[in-house]
């Protein structure tokens, strides 16, 4: 079975794209709207256990920041890689997205969906054995 990934996008045709693209690499996909509140999320992310989450930080209902920070201070899913997919492209984000226990911070404008995907293959398979 393949590694399990859990992407938490608001933007539908993206977040389509990337669940067929890493679907069609192998992964296991599950894949969060944005849209519930943060305990749902958290909920979710505990009863799936992924390998990987993939994040946004500009949800429709719930701020990725703090999405971030809720999953690192859960014992049980803390240690699950977070790898921060956005537009936001400011440094201070970035720093932040870090502090509150980031693994990876990629902006959106600076990737095609291909190479995104290429990248984070590239640093799992290093890192998730």
């Amino acid at each position: 079975m393949g590694k399990k990934i859990f992407i938490v996008e608001d933007d539908v045709i993206l977040l389509s794209s990337l669940q067929a693209k890493f679907s069609v690499e192998g992964f296991n996909v599950l894949v969060h709207n944005g849209a519930g509140d943060i305990n749902e999320i958290i909920k979710l992310i505990k009863i799936s256990m992924p390998d990987l989450i993939i994040l946004d930080l500009i949800l429709p209902k719930v701020d990725g920041f703090e999405l971030l920070g809720s999953i690192k201070a859960a014992d049980s899913i803390s240690g699950i890689p977070i790898f921060v997919f956005s537009n936001l492209s400011d440094d201070d984000s970035k720093k932040k997205c870090f502090s509150l226990g980031a693994e990876q911070y990629f902006v959106k404008s600076d990737f095609n969906l291909d190479q995104f995907i290429e990248k984070i293959k590239k640093i799992i398979f290093n890192k998730i054995k």
